[in-house]
C-alpha cells in the first residue's frame, strides 16, 4: 500500500493521492477484490497512519553520551470511505491520503526505481523482498563497488531484520538462495557474496527491467522456491 502511494505521488509530482476506491490499489497489486481483501486493506492505512519512524544516532564523547534522533510519520491526513452496512452503491466517494512534508521531500529528492511487478511475485516470500528491495536501494546509491559486511551491528543480517541464525553458515546459505530467485526477474544484479563468505559486493544498477515477462518465469520461481528451505520472515 505504502509503495502503491508512494509511486503515485511521485508520478503526479503531487503529495496528495487521490483515487476513487480500493479496488484500483488491489487490481493494481492483482489481489482479490473482495471483503477479506478490503478489510486487510482498510486495516494497512490505519496501521501506516498510526505509525512513527524514529531516527537517531548515539556517540561517545569524553565520557558522555550524545544522542541525535528525529522522528517523521508517513501520513498528515486521510480520508477513506468504507461501504456501510446501508450499502452505497452507485456513489463515487473520493479517497485522499496526503503524505507528510519529510516523506514527500525524501521521495522527490532521493527516489528510488522499484520494479512494482517483482514486489507481486515475491510478495509471498517476505524474507526476499525484504532482500530484493534493500538491494534496488543500495545498488541505485553504490557509486562503485561496494562490500556490505554479512554480520555485526551494522551488517546486512541487522539492516534486513531477519530472525537470529545459530550458525552464520545458515544466513550466508539464505542469501544465497535469495539471491538466485531476485536473479530470475533482476538478471543484472550485480550482488555476490564474497569468496571469503563474510560480505555481500555489490554495484551500482537500476532493477527496473522492462523486458521480462511474468507469464514465462512464474513457473521458475515456483520451482526455486520450492527448493528453498522454509524462509522466516523479516520484520518489517
Amino acid at each position: 500500500m505504502l509503495l502503491w502511494l508512494a509511486t503515485q505521488a511521485v508520478r503526479k509530482q503531487n503529495p496528495v493521492v487521490e483515487f476513487e476506491s480500493a479496488a484500483e490499489i488491489l487490481n493494481d497489486w492483482r489481489l482479490p477484490t473482495n471483503g477479506e481483501y478490503y478489510r486487510r486493506l482498510a486495516d494497512s492505512f490505519k496501521r501506516v497512519f498510526a505509525s512513527t519512524i524514529f531516527f537517531g544516532t548515539r556517540e561517545d564523547r569524553r565520557g558522555s553520551e550524545v544522542w541525535n534522533c528525529s522522528r517523521v510519520q508517513f501520513f498528515d491526513h486521510v480520508r477513506l470511505w468504507f461501504r456501510d452496512e446501508g450499502g452505497t452503491k452507485g456513489r463515487q466517494r473520493e479517497n485522499l491520503v496526503t503524505l507528510s512534508d519529510p516523506f514527500w521531500r525524501e521521495l522527490k529528492e532521493h527516489p528510488i526505481p522499484v520494479d512494482a511487478a517483482v514486489v507481486r511475485v515475491l510478495a509471498n516470500n517476505p524474507g526476499c523482498l525484504d532482500l530484493y528491495t534493500w538491494l534496488t536501494w543500495r545498488c541505485y546509491r553504490a557509486k562503485g563497488t561496494e562490500r556490505v559486511p554479512l554480520f555485526g551491528p551494522f551488517g546486512l543480517a541487522a539492516q534486513l531484520g531477519v530472525q537470529e541464525y545459530a550458525r552464520e553458515r545458515k544466513f550466508r546459505e539464505r542469501i544465497q538462495g535469495w539471491l538466485k530467485l531476485v536473479r530470475i526477474y533482476w538478471p543484472e544484479c550485480p550482488a555476490t557474496v564474497s569468496r571469503d563468505g563474510g560480505s555481500l559486493e555489490l554495484a551500482h544498477r537500476e532493477a527496473i527491467n522492462p523486458t521480462w515477462e511474468a507469464r514465462n518465469l512464474d513457473r521458475q520461481v515456483d520451482n526455486l522456491q520450492d527448493s528453498l528451505p522454509n524462509s522466516p520472515r523479516a520484520v518489517p
